[in-house]
């Protein structure tokens, strides 16, 4: 059900200002009002998410899970209703929305189990010696715990799985965290739906209403105000450049600075070595532009450049690329902004004297659609230019020509952080493609060999991360597993009684651990 509310724990408000969600798919204006939620609202929020901390932070594993469980069933229970709502909001298509809610199901369902493995916690204990000599040891035991509440902002671009009930929320319930979500402007409806089963999801495990709540709303002000709060202790945001450095100001600004774990800005290069163009340039060019276009290019691992030495089978894949974009039908992009901003890019780099437009995907008629574009330079202008290197989000890319191996290096050198790196190669180019890995491992979270950065798998092993500006803090990820460690800090008690220890310390171990018990995992 949507009415258009604030949701703060279990209950709801509404507010004198008021805006709407767009259709972009035509600019319409949508009818439900929205409330823009304001300082009185997140103060609110802020204050019930840290008086639900101490319960929720010390539940035991299974309880935990199963919130997270009961959440991911809330929401696919809301039905075709959220697939809908998703569908008007952002344009996007039924069959990519239905994939996005499995998707977001599962992370829950993965971390509902990684709770309850317990290794998070990690556990370790290293007992009292007090017989070694020439000094005693004291008894000394650590294991992670929750920072505190949480506010995460969701994204444009995954209005399900990176949203009110995305990774972001879901890794900082599994570590114990109340969570408090800016839900974005863009699709406000489909948030409300999603926040309406997770609201109900808190009640039926019978947890603190003060464990979530959604602040609708437009404003800087509004998410400034979150992140300025003092009960905040950690933000998840997955936005442009500009915000996320916005927000890192905020946070450090405070009397207490906060970690801000924001995914911004990344162009993710495709290194393509000569034997792999020499065996099937034609095929690699197919498939780059079908990554490309993938979602109108609005994904954060969209393959933005593409870095070659100059050949004539590199006259192929781009012979076979622009042929491909030639025929892709044009996309319908996340919002009116969006489509603006990319609409000034792609202008710009075709504006740009060093650079040379490829080829163009098919006009469309309506409105708000992307226009895919491949651009191409050479390597000195490149590398005089850092603009060139800017994300330009939706389908666009720059093909850099190299004239020697050397100039290949500087261009890697040169970049920025990303998230994920690719290198495609034949057997005849392993050796250099060996010599390159070292310096892509140090610029990329994530490094292919003979794929396209696009699709992110929800596991163990995954990092979605980078050095900056790719996140502001490359030791992170905010998919997999892994992505709950941003929400938790380590805590060591030194000669603690008994039963003033947490229940994971313990010397009975009540919750069935695997610990560390002086150097060596012990068994449950």
């Amino acid at each position: 059900m949507i009415n258009g509310a604030v949701l703060i724990g279990s209950s709801e408000r509404r507010t004198e200002a008021t805006f709407y969600a767009v259709d972009p798919s035509n600019g319409a204006q949508l009818p439900t009002a929205f409330p823009e939620a304001g300082a009185a609202e997140a103060a609110a929020a802020c204050a019930l998410a840290a008086a639900a901390f101490p319960q929720f932070s010390t539940l035991e594993p299974e309880a935990r899970a199963r919130f997270l469980e009961t959440v991911a069933d809330a929401i696919l229970a809301i039905g075709d209703d959220l697939i809908v709502s998703a569908m008007t909001e952002s344009g996007l298509p039924r069959p990519r929305l239905e994939s996005e809610r499995v998707r977001t199901v599962n992370q829950l369902r993965l971390f509902a189990e990684v709770v309850r493995q317990g290794d998070w916690l990690d556990a370790t204990i290293d007992p009292a010696l007090p017989e070694r000599t020439p000094a005693p040891r004291v008894d000394l035991r650590r294991m992670n715990v929750a920072l505190g509440p949480v506010v995460v902002f969701g994204a444009s671009n995954l209005p399900l799985a990176f949203s009110v009930a995305g990774v972001d929320t879901a890794s900082a319930f599994a570590a114990g965290c109340p969570v408090i979500v800016k839900g974005h402007p863009a699709h406000p409806g489909t948030g409300e739906l999603v926040a309406r089963a997770i609201q109900g999801a808190v009640a039926a495990c019978g947890l603190p209403e003060g464990v979530f709540s959604f602040l609708p709303g437009t404003t800087n002000e509004l998410g400034h105000a979150l992140v300025a709060d003092p009960h905040v202790r950690a933000v998840g945001f997955t936005g442009s450049r500009t915000g996320g450095l916005a927000l890192m100001r905020v946070a450090e600004q405070r009397p207490e600075p906060i970690p801000v774990y924001a995914e911004m800005s990344s162009i993710n290069p495709v290194v393509m070595l000569p034997a792999a163009l020499a065996a099937r340039a034609e095929a690699l060019g197919k498939a780059f532009v079908q990554s490309l276009t993938l979602g109108a290019g609005q994904f954060c691992t969209n393959p933005g450049l593409v870095v070659a030495l100059s050949s004539p089978d590199l006259d192929r894949f781009v012979v076979a690329a622009t042929a491909a974009l030639s025929e892709t039908q044009p996309a319908v992009m996340l919002t009116p902004g969006i489509h603006a901003s990319f609409e000034r890019g792609v202008d710009a780099l075709a504006r740009h004297p060093a650079v040379v437009k490829l080829a163009g995907a098919r006009v469309g008629e309506g409105v708000n659609q992307a226009c895919g574009a491949i651009f191409q330079t050479d390597a000195a202008a490149f590398l005089a230019d850092p603009t060139l290197s800017h994300e330009v989000f939706g389908s666009a890319s720059i093909v850099v020509r190299c004239q020697s191996a050397a100039e290949l290096e500087a261009v890697i050198d040169g970049l920025e952080g990303q998230l994920t790196a690719t290198l495609q190669f034949d057997e005849a180019d392993q050796a250099t493609a060996g010599q390159l890995l070292p310096a892509l491992q140090r610029k990329a979270g994530r490094l292919l060999a003979n794929g396209w950065p696009t699709g992110v798998e929800v596991t163990h092993a995954m990092v979605h991360g980078g050095p900056f500006p790719a996140t502001s803090d490359g030791r992170s990820t905010s998919v997999g597993s892994l992505a709950m460690m941003r929400f938790l800090r380590p805590v060591c008690y030194q000669d603690l009684p008994d039963p003033l220890l947490p229940p994971a310390l313990q010397a009975a171990n009540p919750w069935r651990l695997v610990r560390r018990l002086d150097g060596t995992r012990e068994q449950a």
